[in-house]
């Protein structure tokens, strides 16, 4: 049976650093809330249709023209950014407030088993719907052979 698995990423802490890293946005938090590389893994359910799998992604507060879908070899990456700025001034023009929020997130899943050419995509009240059709299986071809 063939089968869709998000990508598990090998080696993590192959960077000394990284423990670091990890530490220090466990112990502060974040500033960009849910944006960050710990918290914001895209949440994504898998079902298996007769001659596919629908992949469907939680992408909220994304625009469309902020995700993007790339297929490298065998392996599908979703991935979204977000850069917000506000800005307020007073009466006089002066700035009395300027905020800036950017962040992104991806998920990659090996997509092996699916014809990657026939993928189409569908975004919609901030779900991200993924039609991934299923390769043909080659069936060997039976024959039969004349004795000459």
């Amino acid at each position: 049976m063939l089968e869709i698995r998000p990508a598990v990423r090998k080696n993590v802490y192959a960077n000394p650093f990284r423990l670091f890293d990890d530490f220090d946005r466990a112990f502060f938090g974040s500033p960009f809330g849910t944006m960050n590389e710990r918290t914001a893994a895209i949440r994504t359910d898998i079902t298996e249709t007769a001659d596919g799998y629908l992949l469907e992604a939680e992408l909220p507060g994304f625009s469309k023209e902020e995700i993007s879908l790339s297929v490298d070899g065998d392996m599908l990456t979703i991935s979204a950014e977000r850069k917000s700025e506000t800005e307020e001034k007073d009466s006089e023009n002066r700035v009395i407030r300027s905020e800036r929020r950017y962040g992104s997130c991806s998920r990659r899943f090996d997509i092996s088993g699916v014809n990657a050419e026939a993928i189409s995509a569908k975004y919609e009240d901030g779900i991200l719907s993924l039609t991934l059709p299923k390769k043909e299986e080659e069936v060997p071809h039976s024959r039969r052979i004349d004795i000459q």
